[in-house]
């Protein structure tokens, strides 16, 4: 488990499980030639995403930044769609770390779409229950609002298995919340209509964690963006405000997807990385 340390706030990666996607629609209209340089594809077309947890520790908390794909969620069919390689290790990860689940203190969900949301719950006979017992789930009111009343085009992301069991547990925000001193959670829209950011600085140091709108150290050009994404635009704006933020202030930038890097820090170009946390392969 790779670590980072922001200050006294220690961030870990945990494993959440693997994707393997489209590479043509995790970089929208670029065309192959240009991000297959940057990020490696197998012979179907595929790009691995990881879909990893990070445990963020913070003044006394235990908090998560998303789930995971989680364990029992998805039949055969969905499997072979998603490329899925191994499901969630994510509770056996904090069992290592000496932490339980009833121990999560809060889960930052950057936004709710089944990567990032099925390992909340879980199966315990008939029904679906949390698998954190206690912990306060923070997401947008926008992405909890679209999560119980999905589109015709969402609602095959946004799955009630995936919230029912944890309705009571959702603590949502409307633009900003500070969840703890150095932790701050910012809503951007972009990927989804609800999607977040999350800006971890202790001291001098700082690191932001774009979720989906940057999913991984490939996407660094603002104008690379998912056709996934519901509002590219918006993404494009946000990837423009905290770029701009973040390279001028010599920031972290952590990942959730990516197979390669947990975390880098670029020049003040935003072209080339200066330091670096690799995932260990």
């Amino acid at each position: 488990m790779e670590t980072l340390r922001i200050g006294d706030i220690k961030l870990t990666w945990l494993n959440g499980g693997v994707t393997h996607l489209d590479g043509g629609a995790m970089f929208g209209v670029v065309p192959k030639p240009l991000w297959s340089k940057k990020y490696p594809v197998n012979d179907k077309n595929q790009i691995e995403l990881r879909t990893d947890p990070i445990l963020v520790q913070a003044n006394g908390l235990n908090m998560l930044i998303d789930s995971g794909i989680g364990n029992g969620k998805m039949n055969d069919k969905q499997k072979r769609n998603f490329g899925v390689a191994e499901e969630s290790a994510l509770v056996a990860d904090l069992d290592t770390l000496g932490i339980g689940t009833n121990d999560i203190d809060y889960i930052l969900m950057t936004h709710l779409h089944f990567d990032h949301a099925c390992g909340l719950t879980k199966r315990e006979g008939d029904a679906w229950v949390p698998v954190f017992e206690r912990a306060e789930i923070i997401t947008t009111q926008t992405e909890w609002n679209e999560m119980q009343n999905p589109n015709i085009r969402s609602k095959s992301t946004y799955w009630y298995e995936n919230w029912e069991a944890i309705e009571s547990l959702i603590r949502p925000f409307e633009d900003e919340k500070v969840i703890t001193d150095g932790i701050k959670m910012i809503h951007t829209g972009g990927h989804s209509d609800g999607h977040a950011i999350i800006i971890i600085q202790d001291g001098g140091d700082r690191l932001i964690h774009m979720a989906d709108i940057m999913p991984t150290h490939a996407h660094a050009n603002v104008l690379w963006v998912l056709a996934y994404d519901d509002y590219p635009m918006t993404s494009i704006k946000a990837k423009e405000r905290w770029m701009k933020d973040g390279l001028e202030k010599g920031s972290w930038y952590s990942f959730y997807h990516d197979a390669y890097y947990r975390a880098v820090k670029w020049d003040e170009s935003g072209k080339e990385i200066i330091e670096e946390l690799k995932r260990n392969r």
